[in-house]
């Protein structure tokens, strides 16, 4: 089978990996432009494009593909088919049309719960124990295309989305390889996905980390998991924001009203809602390090009725 490639993230790269070592006839990759990266804003290659080259397979990083000169080059190519995992633009229905047995999408979720850009980041966030990868074949919509083949896996309870995800792209590069192989064959019948039963995964915002304390510890302890590695959870304390970078469920109650902050020998206790509580393992205040709760508590002095979440971020 011959094939076009279109992925840009970590998670992409062992789908691409498992096609080239499976046999596939990688006829392009196609990947987005580099991106100018960290304080000094040096470009960047996407993970898919150092794979590639890796693998010693031709790289394409055009600015949008539906420009026509892409698509009439992407119908030059003559593939079976095209396999799209993060490609991080939307697929054109001329793009869709080039190719007999379709494009087919790795999609973390179990399709249709979690369309949209975050599936693995508001399954946890939203507290699900169990999730997976969907193959699905894309069509105009936001992940709509009828399914093809769904793989399921439980979610540890303390697993974050940077763990999930590693197992997942695992999980989604076998799954892909599988369902090529089923199309070619003839043997997978694709379903219509249930509309009524969609919900969405919508790209996060820094906003989404910010902490409501009249949460259950539970609640605020599932977007800390969810919400690795950006935008993490923050709350503000003494009106500076405070970033909390580690943080489990306490065994003792809460005490006081939720977001009441207190010392309990070396551990450091959030009050949350229901009468449940969220330990800070590690913080960092605006403009200062990193610190372990035990390293905070012996540098400042809380006060009798200290309060998380005084000051809007």
């Amino acid at each position: 089978m011959r094939l076009i490639f279109l992925g840009t993230p970590a998670f992409a790269v062992p789908s691409l990996e498992t096609l080239s070592e499976e046999g596939f006839e990688i006829a392009a990759v196609v990947t987005q432009p580099d991106r100018p990266r960290g304080r000094e804003r040096r470009l960047s290659p996407p993970p898919v494009k150092e794979a590639a080259e890796r693998l010693a397979l031709p790289v394409h990083q055009p600015e949008r593909i539906r420009r026509p000169e892409v698509v009439e080059w992407l119908a030059g190519l003559k593939a079976d088919a095209m396999a799209v995992v993060g490609y991080g633009q939307i697929i054109p229905q001329s793009v869709i049309d080039l190719v007999s047995l379709g494009i087919i999408n790795v999609h973390a979720s179990l399709l249709p719960k979690y369309r949209g850009a975050a599936p693995v980041q508001w399954a946890i966030a939203n507290g699900e124990v169990r999730t997976g990868v969907t193959t699905m074949r894309i069509d105009a919509g936001l992940d709509t295309g009828d399914i093809l083949l769904v793989r399921e896996t439980a979610i540890g309870p303390e697993e974050t989305a940077v763990e999930l995800g590693v197992r997942l792209s695992q999980m989604g590069a076998a799954l892909l390889a599988e369902t090529l192989r089923g199309l070619e064959a003839g043997v997978i019948t694709p379903r219509p996905q249930d509309h009524a039963a969609a919900t969405l995964a919508p790209l996060l915002k820094k906003e989404d980390g910010r902490i409501d304390w009249t949460w259950p510890a539970r609640n605020i302890y599932n977007r800390w998991r969810g919400f690795q590695p950006w935008p993490g959870i923050y709350t503000t304390l003494r009106g500076q924001n405070l970033l909390v970078w580690n943080a489990r469920l306490a065994e003792q109650p809460g005490e006081g009203n939720p977001g009441t902050l207190r010392a309990s020998g070396d551990r450091l206790l959030a009050a949350c809602g229901e009468g449940s509580a969220l330990e800070l393992l590690e913080i960092q205040l605006e403009g200062r390090k990193r610190l372990a709760s035990t390293e905070f508590l012996r540098g400042w002095r809380l006060a009798e009725n200290e309060v998380l979440g005084d000051v809007a971020v």
